[in-house]
């Protein structure tokens, strides 16, 4: 088996008196797309950090390419690309010139940049927005040319910290179609994400971040087998029947979970739970049976409240 490209033992990351990361092991393999998924303030961003070797590591060790980042940052930053959560683009220059002025960071020269910025901007279909300003550009196209400028230098490993926070659903879906054909080229991949459904598309195998700890790793179907059942029949209620004490009688099913407006019933066999609802007499407003989810997972091991 090959080397991890990046492992982790005991990692932690420490700001004063305030732990962000506890004493968290992984390992990342060749080729595979990785993921953090976590609320905010889970210790997401500060482990990406420390990855790229530009946050040094307080405890216990880790391992970037084989090399120790707290040592060899400038080797491994010569060797990964970021794509960070905001946009650092300079948006008075044209696409093109983003380009070359970041390839120059890494000492390529004109006559190597030139077709290799070609070759990206036709990867992230910006070839016909080669020479206009950043500035006007929409908030998608923004985020796929961070891509291409994250990719200039050919880089063993790829990091990219919330690559779609903030773009609508139609951005969000064609900046999953370049991620997944990175992922097809063999490019490892590193992604923080609180975007369930973005988890589920493009890791292989993700941890469940909270509190600065690792709650779980596995891969998206691993986690959903291991934490749910196969299917969630999600209930509502009049409030007439919520306040009559109708659904006391749900009692009868073995994991359910009350939420303000509904109630949701995990189980192997969605219609079964309807037709058991029928023969008790209970009468929801609307039913919806749908598969377990990523995101069943998240909020059963991480909890529903809103943490500061």
């Amino acid at each position: 088996m090959p080397e991890p490209l990046v492992s982790a033992r005991n990692l932690v990351k420490r700001f004063g008196d305030f732990t962000a990361v506890d004493g968290i092991d992984f390992d990342v393999e060749p080729g595979e797309a990785f993921g953090f998924l976590g609320p905010n303030g889970a210790g997401k961003t500060s482990t990406m950090r420390m990855i790229g070797a530009v946050s040094p590591v307080t405890e216990g060790t880790l391992s970037v390419l084989g090399m120790d980042p707290n040592t060899d940052g400038v080797k491994i930053r010569a060797r990964i690309g970021v794509v960070p959560q905001l946009d650092t683009l300079d948006l008075e220059l044209s696409v093109y010139e983003n380009l070359l002025i970041y390839g120059r960071y890494f000492d390529m020269s004109r006559k190597t940049l030139d077709p290799r910025i070609a070759e990206l901007l036709d990867f992230v279909r910006l070839t016909e927005r080669r020479n206009d300003k950043v500035e006007p550009l929409s908030g998608g196209m923004k985020r796929r040319l961070t891509i291409a400028r994250g990719l200039i230098n050919e880089p063993d490993l790829l990091l990219l910290d919330e690559p779609t926070t903030g773009l609508d659903p139609q951005a969000r879906h064609a900046l999953w179609d370049r991620l997944y054909g990175l992922k097809k080229r063999g490019v490892t991949l590193i992604i923080t994400t609180h975007y369930m459904d973005e988890a589920e598309q493009l890791c292989d195998r993700l941890v469940i971040m909270d509190g600065g700890k690792i709650v779980d790793i596995g891969s998206p179907r691993e986690l959903i087998e291991r934490h749910t059942r196969r299917e969630v029949v999600e209930l509502r209620f009049t409030p007439a029947a919520r306040e009559g004490g109708e659904i006391s009688t749900l009692d009868a099913f073995d994991r359910v979970e009350v939420l303000p407006d509904r109630l949701l019933v995990s189980t192997d066999d969605g219609d079964a739970v309807l037709a058991r609802l029928s023969d008790l007499v209970i009468h929801p407003e609307s039913t919806l049976v749908r598969r377990s989810t990523l995101e069943d997972v998240f909020l059963r091991l991480t909890g529903r409240s809103l943490v500061d």
